[in-house]
């Protein structure tokens, strides 16, 4: 015999585990994980603080990638508890061993005074843009909200910080710093992508300003057409929340980690030389600090630069972008970064290889007793421009 919807929802409710608001409340608190079933509009609407968003619709096609261990404790949750049963019911059958539904739904959460807000949401424009971002379970809306309404620092609009302006303005960082002092020349062309011919002569921070523009209008950018120096590197760097560093000069990337030690600051490494490559991550308090793997730094003659040495154009657009998912990652608070971690790269035989770093107890900058003052190096290496890769 047929069954009424309500004798159907019946059904389901009885083979089902319902929680109060009250209960999923402290469920919440427990550690179980709170999905809100309702559509998008209702979502925005208002949720409770920390649940998980996936729509009813697509609850059964996406819950093995948003979570994969089928031990999870879970409730859903939708608009009056209807939804949410049926969705806990398709959960056990998918082999969901611990799954409540809430019954009375959000409304009923909000009638009985409890904690809730009105989320941060994309509009319909930013949704099409970075959809494929949203996709992705470990970034999704949060995560690109996260990404709108964070910062990264530019050292240099040069071979590296090309490709990481680019990539970084297209994944939505909403607020790009740079720092540069030196002029589009011709030769920069042959790997400097984000400057072009029609605007050599131009200030590197204004040529790099115009091509983010180009590509996310949405995005802030803010230029400083200067060198850092120990008088200028804290205003500068405490401005923003990650810093890529590519500059290619020592005399900066010791002020650089001397600063960061006193901002708490990370600074996504990086450095090229001919057919080689280097990436990692300095964090003060997470790992080890630049000076921890270079103590001082080396004399003038052993320290040429791209620019007497030369460079394959094709490597800091690897490097680069090696640096810029760094930068994404400590944003979004995913994955595993390489603080700790030396990731080198040739492109002669395309290998990778991934040193561990240790903190040095003796560092000069972190070690026990360390005390970081600022100052310029210029006098112990050789000076150089942070664009020049």
């Amino acid at each position: 015999m047929a069954k009424t919807y309500r004798e159907y929802l019946n059904d389901i409710k009885k083979s089902i585990l319902e929680v109060t608001p009250a209960e999923a409340d402290q469920l919440r608190k427990e550690g179980w994980e709170l999905i809100d079933v309702r559509s998008d509009a209702e979502f925005e609407q208002g949720a409770i603080p920390g649940a998980r968003h996936i729509d009813r619709g697509f609850l059964e096609s996406r819950i093995e990638s948003e979570i994969p261990d089928r031990a999870s404790k879970i409730v859903l949750y939708c608009a009056g508890g209807f939804r949410s049963a049926m969705a806990a019911s398709a959960l056990q059958e998918l082999g969901y061993t611990t799954v409540a539904s809430m019954a009375r739904g959000f409304n009923g959460w909000k009638d009985d005074g409890l904690e809730w807000h009105a989320p941060q949401v994309l509009n319909a424009e930013q949704r099409n843009r970075y959809h494929r971002h949203i996709l992705l379970p470990e970034v999704g809306v949060e995560g690109q909200t996260k990404l709108l309404e964070s910062s990264t620092l530019l050292l240099g609009a040069g071979g590296l910080g090309s490709p990481a302006a680019l990539y970084l303005a297209a994944a939505g960082v909403g607020r790009i710093g740079i720092v540069d002092y030196d002029v589009v020349d011709s030769s920069n062309l042959q790997r400097q992508i984000i400057h072009s011919e029609d605007r050599v002569g131009m200030l590197k921070v204004d040529s790099a300003k115009e091509a983010i523009a180009e590509i996310n209008p949405e995005v802030k950018v803010e230029t400083y057409n200067t060198r850092l120096q120990a008088d200028n590197v804290l205003e500068i760097m405490g401005n923003y929340g990650v810093v890529v560093d590519g500059c290619d000069n020592f005399p900066t990337r010791y002020l650089v980690n001397d600063a960061s030690i006193m901002l708490g600051k990370p600074v996504v490494h990086g450095s090229i030389f001919r057919f080689d490559g280097q990436v990692s991550v300095f964090w003060p308090g997470e790992g080890p600090c630049y000076r921890c793997l270079y103590h001082q730094p080396p004399p003038p003659e052993l320290a040429p630069s791209c620019a007497e040495a030369g460079v394959l154009g094709v490597l800091p657009g690897i490097i680069g972008s090696l640096q810029t998912a760094e930068a994404l990652k400590l944003i979004l608070g995913i994955g595993e970064t390489l603080v700790g971690r030396l990731l080198t790269f040739d492109a002669l035989d395309m290998s990778f290889r991934t040193l561990k770093l240790r903190r040095d107890p003796d560092c000069p900058s972190c070690g026990g007793g360390a005390s970081v003052e600022l100052i310029d190096y210029d006098e112990y290496c050789l000076p150089g421009r942070p664009s020049a890769h």
